[in-house]
């Protein structure tokens, strides 16, 4: 069976984007399938917009930019990052991204005018993470749970996006591999 998911990652610099493509390439690559991903762009200190694309399938990749028109998903840390991209966003493709803006420009658009946008999409799930990540008791982990609200959409099982938080966190000993493995569950389970 051919399998194909192009994945744009979005957000503000310091908030995990990098974490999650690592996770999302790492349970990709276990089960043989080819990744490819660009370089982020944009600056990946805190505050600058950082933004990744992910691609992953059964054949080989040519490219590992993501035309136009072609995602399949965008996961966004921000809300207003997820419409930057949105050009980029197959007419039936999934927007899954935090409720509430990091606001760092001084000319940031208003929340409603964001989620009106976001509310005319076939296909968002937008969450809270960072209040999740509080209310669950793993505050620095409140991308994997934008990560784990998105599984659905990536095609891939819970189960091997676990075992990828597993090996990619082991390093960081077993509290951190915990609290990333509970947060994965908070996420599957508010999507």
């Amino acid at each position: 069976m051919n399998m194909k998911t192009d994945i744009i990652l979005c957000g503000v610099g310091g908030q995990g984007i990098l974490s999650i493509a690592t996770v999302i390439g790492e349970a990709a690559m276990n089960e043989n399938l080819y990744i490819k991903q660009a370089e982020v762009h944009g600056m990946s200190q805190r505050g600058g917009d950082v933004q990744s694309n992910l691609r992953i399938s059964s054949q080989p990749i040519a490219s590992d930019l993501i035309p136009k028109g072609g995602a399949d998903v965008i996961i966004s840390m921000e809300p207003m990052e997820a419409l930057r991209y949105l050009p980029y966003l197959h007419a039936d493709g999934w927007i899954i991204t935090s409720s509430v803006p990091f606001v760092n420009i001084p000319n940031y658009p208003a929340i409603e005018d964001i989620n009106k946008a976001l509310d005319a999409l076939p296909h968002v799930i937008r969450i809270d993470i960072e209040q999740l990540a509080k209310d669950a008791g793993v505050p620095r982990s409140a991308n994997i749970i934008l990560l784990g609200a998105a599984q659905r959409a990536l095609g891939i099982d819970y189960e091997k996006l676990e075992a990828a938080i597993r090996r990619v966190f082991g390093r960081k000993g077993e509290a951190v591999v915990e609290a990333n493995i509970k947060a994965l569950a908070v996420g599957r389970a508010a999507q």
